[in-house]
């Protein structure tokens, strides 16, 4: 019978272009990425704002509902 041909399962340092470092478990022992949840726009909260907000404009100019004209 042969044996388990398994990887080589450790901890593995995970580096974000922002900075942050944190680990977790894979075969690798270093992963480099572009964004995590520190700096990701959904997590921090600035992507769901921005674009509620455009929506909400552009309904309001498609049928005429302008801040200017009700106040």
């Amino acid at each position: 019978m042969k044996k388990a041909n398994t990887a080589n399962y450790r901890p593995c340092k995970v580096t974000c272009a922002c900075g942050e470092t944190f680990e977790v478990m894979s075969n690798k022992d270093e992963i480099n990425v572009e964004v995590c949840s520190k700096c990701h726009p959904f997590y921090t909260g600035e992507q769901g704002r921005v674009s509620k907000a455009g929506r909400i404009d552009k309904f309001n100019k498609k049928y005429g509902f302008d801040k200017k004209e009700t106040a």
